[in-house]
């Protein structure tokens, strides 16, 4: 959004919560940044300024609020819709690109050279990309400090950061506090979890239909990679450094996730995944209004505000679902999946919860002819995939174009225009997909009294959310 002063102000007078993450208030008289819902007293015009990170505020010298946390705010919406380079960026930023890589290996996935990606995201978030990394480390840092009992040397190396001092230095300059003020000040659960375990609370904008997201994935879950059991989605990850587990269940303002890594430098990766898997960043009052001036879709959106976009923790994974679930019932798929798995890795992992993820490219290729039970040509383009991947014709990670991923997929034999959207839509993060052809979308429609044959001329009035509609229409069906 635009930083128009007058529209901030308001968002921070009336401690409007759908701002928060939109942009960050600096407060100059006490030398601090705040989301725009802080319940402290409302600061003075002339003592306001807004900045479009936290970067960016802490780049003007302001500490991060202690009392209303902004840096735990849900990130910004525009993230998730927009799929330019500065948004490609930011999604990267967020996966930990920038800690393993460096900025040349961001520059290098975004196809731009480092200097004119510094200025681009110097001209829209007020700070550059290492600006912009350090904030988050500075973030995963405060989590770690807070919710493990790992020493201090351990929590820096593990956020990211270059040295101790560095990241001594950094704490006290966003939070006003040495780390282990941070560990002391604010009480932790005294429940004790096992090495490797995190705690968290991740923050979303109201209104969320949780059982929305929970059905949907309750009934593709895979054995040994996902379930829903007692209102909890449980998972494993494949991530940077290892692999991990997380248990996510919604609650009242926010997500309660439980971590356990490998590696705690995966952290901020399983944290940015899992709020992507969930939709978390949207913004709901946006698209139900948006949605809900089509009088066929207004009755489901009052009955069910906030029905989020399920996406996915793996790129890959999401494919695979995908060319296997072609023209098959979702519970046929599921049973082809798992024998898939089996073949992979026997045996399965314990009924205790799901192990560390989907199968990777590499062992996709590795299952032979009688794992992969399915139609030869099916096989061969799972295959084709996984090859693809592998050498990195195709880009199915979060700050991957969209359009030329798409162009990718669908040069791909056994790869047609449902399976390329649908990917678009859960792997890619693209808001405004429409699958006018697919048999649930047109029950949907059908259901509510829309046109099934001049269905995607009448789905223009739902962009830039015609995914979301798709989600809804399955619903419906």
């Amino acid at each position: 959004m635009e930083m128009d002063f007058e529209r901030c102000y308001r968002a921070v007078d009336s401690r409007d919560q759908r701002f928060d993450g939109w942009f960050y208030t600096g407060v100059t008289s006490t030398g601090i940044y705040c989301r725009p819902s802080c319940p402290a007293t409302t600061p003075k015009r002339q003592n306001v300024r807004f900045f479009p990170s936290a970067a960016a505020a802490q780049g003007a010298g302001l500490r991060a609020c202690r009392r209303c946390r902004p840096d735990a705010a849900p990130g910004s919406p525009e993230w998730d819709v927009r799929a330019d380079v500065v948004g490609r960026a930011m999604r990267l930023i967020a996966d930990g690109v920038v800690d393993r890589d460096g900025v040349p290996g961001l520059a290098a996935r975004v196809g731009y050279t480092e200097r004119h990606l510094h200025r681009m995201l110097r001209a829209e978030m007020g700070a550059g990309p290492l600006a912009l990394a350090r904030a988050q480390r500075a973030q995963t840092a405060r989590i770690l400090i807070e919710t493990t009992d790992l020493g201090m040397a351990e929590v820096a190396f593990a956020a990211g950061f270059g040295s101790v001092r560095q990241f001594n230095d950094t704490i006290r300059e966003v939070y006003a506090s040495a780390p282990s003020d941070l560990r002391t000040a604010r009480g932790r659960p005294e429940v004790a979890t096992g090495a490797g375990t995190i705690t968290l609370r991740l923050a979303y904008r109201p209104p969320l239909h949780a059982q929305a997201l929970l059905d949907f994935l309750a009934v593709r879950a895979l054995p040994g990679v996902d379930e829903v059991r007692d209102g909890t989605y449980h998972r494993g990850l494949r991530l940077p450094h290892g692999s991990g587990q997380v248990a996510l269940t919604p609650a009242d303002g926010y997500v309660a996730a439980t971590l356990r890594l490998a590696d705690v430098r995966d952290l901020a990766p399983a944290v940015a995944r899992c709020r992507r898997l969930l939709d978390l960043d949207a913004d709901p009052t946006a698209v139900d209004a948006t949605l809900a001036a089509d009088p066929a879709l207004a009755p489901v959106v009052a009955a069910e505000p906030g029905v989020r976009l399920p996406r996915s923790v793996d790129g890959f994974e999401m494919a695979v679902r995908a060319i296997v679930g072609q023209q098959v019932s979702v519970t046929s798929a599921r049973t082809t999946l798992t024998r898939l798995l089996l073949a992979a890795r026997p045996p399965l992992p314990p009924p205790e919860g799901p192990g560390g993820g989907f199968l990777s490219a590499e062992e996709v290729l590795g299952v032979p002819d009688s794992g992969l039970g399915m139609p030869v040509r099916r096989r061969e383009t799972i295959r084709g995939l996984a090859r693809a991947v592998v050498d990195g014709t195709v880009d199915l990670e979060p700050g991957g174009d969209r359009e030329e991923s798409v162009r990718q997929l669908l040069a791909l034999p056994g790869i047609g225009p449902w399976t390329a959207n649908y990917l678009a839509m859960r792997a890619l993060g693209d808001p405004d997909v429409l699958l006018d052809t697919d048999l649930a979308v047109r029950r949907g429609a059908a259901a509510l009294g829309l046109p099934d044959t001049t269905l995607a001329a009448h789905a223009q009035r739902w962009r830039p959310w015609r995914s979301y509609a798709t989600i809804r229409l399955w619903r419906a069906a």
